[in-house]
């Protein structure tokens, strides 16, 4: 009887395991119900699989300044070594990109300028679109200047270079360096028709703001944003072997002096608007107009060289709207010329025309 009946225990047995289990799953399955309805979020497999961090794009805080289809772009550098005067040209391109090296304090060739060199303020050796490129020399030189009353050739114009932005010395007009440089900017501009100016030449113009540009504002940009290039003492990073700078100076006696196109808070804030912080550039740029503008009042608002001026502007009338020194022919103080705001002394002087 007993050996009859171990049969139907087995099966009862395992109809009482199966039933607990069928509970056991519809528990679960209620269980996962419930705290979906009740809005718990539950992990997926793939979100369980995903053991690396997941990239994020990043969101630009400002937008391109420029349409880059329509850039200037600068003849290529290769091309040179096919050109007859290519030996010349990448002369005046290597002094351009390197000046203190040749021509700085301790240069090879002379000792005339303040160890910054040419492509500090011209980027990429004046080939950068809104970097204060070389692209409308050859076609708009020479031509008469409103700072000076008199007609500039490319030589002149290289030499106040020299004698602003390098607080140096004249270059001889007929120096092989001189030559060279000359050569090399008008190999530059060489696809530029006489007279036009193409896109990109110069610097960005920044946006005039409802106020003054403020200095202790601008300091909070610095600090933040350039101070690690060009140090907190705004005297930058020398290069050990004393040939020139990595990061340049932008106060301080190395530095520009008050007679370099820089001084001006449009010309500054314009350059640093598309080409600061390192790494930005006019289709990425980093700094709003706010911030150039500020920073731009800041780094001008420290010591640095002076440049006797006596000689500039022989009609003050066409002094620009922020050159920071007076005499002006209109009424407006020296500070409002140097830091703003700006849009008062503009319609100002369009009334005048």
């Amino acid at each position: 009887m007993n050996q009859m009946m171990q049969p139907f225990v087995k099966l009862i047995t395992l109809m009482v395991a199966l039933l607990g289990l069928s509970v056991a799953l519809i528990g679960v399955i209620g269980l996962v119900l419930f705290l979906s309805y009740s809005g718990v979020q539950l992990p997926s497999l793939s979100e369980e699989e995903v053991t690396a961090p997941q990239a994020v794009a990043a969101v630009p805080v400002v937008k391109a300044l420029a349409d880059p289809s329509g850039m200037w772009k600068a003849p290529d550098l290769a091309s040179l070594d096919s050109d007859p005067n290519g030996d010349e040209i990448k002369y005046g391109r290597e002094l351009i990109a390197n000046t203190s090296e040749y021509l700085g304090p301790n240069g090879k060739v002379k000792a005339i300028s303040n160890g910054m060199n040419c492509q500090n303020c011209h980027l990429q050796a004046g080939r950068a679109p809104l970097g204060n490129n070389y692209s409308a020399v050859a076609s708009t030189y020479p031509k008469v200047r409103a700072r000076s009353g008199q007609s500039e050739d490319v030589q002149k114009r290289i030499n106040d270079c020299f004698e602003r932005s390098l607080n140096g010395q004249a270059l001889s007009r007929d120096s092989r360096e001189m030559k060279a440089m000359v050569a090399y900017i008008n190999w530059l501009g060489k696809d530029v028709p006489k007279g036009e100016s193409p896109q990109g030449v110069g610097l960005y113009e920044v946006p005039l703001l409802d106020r003054a540009a403020d200095p202790s504002k601008g300091k909070l940009v610095y600090d933040s944003q350039c101070a690690v290039c060009h140090q907190p003492n705004g005297e930058g990073i020398a290069k050990p072997d004393g040939t020139g700078y990595t990061y340049p100076p932008l106060w301080g006696k190395n530095s520009y002096n008050s007679g370099a196109g820089l001084f001006r808070l449009s010309r500054f804030a314009g350059y640093v608007r598309a080409n600061m912080p390192l790494g930005a550039t006019f289709e990425n740029p980093m700094l709003t107009d706010e911030e150039a503008w500020d920073v731009a009042a800041y780094v001008n608002s420290m010591e640095r060289p002076s440049k006797d001026l006596s000689k500039d502007w022989p009609d003050i009338s066409k002094k620009p709207m922020d050159h920071p020194f007076g005499p002006y022919s209109d009424e407006f103080s020296e500070e409002q010329h140097k830091f703003g705001p700006f849009k008062p002394i503009k319609e100002a002087k369009a009334q005048t025309k």
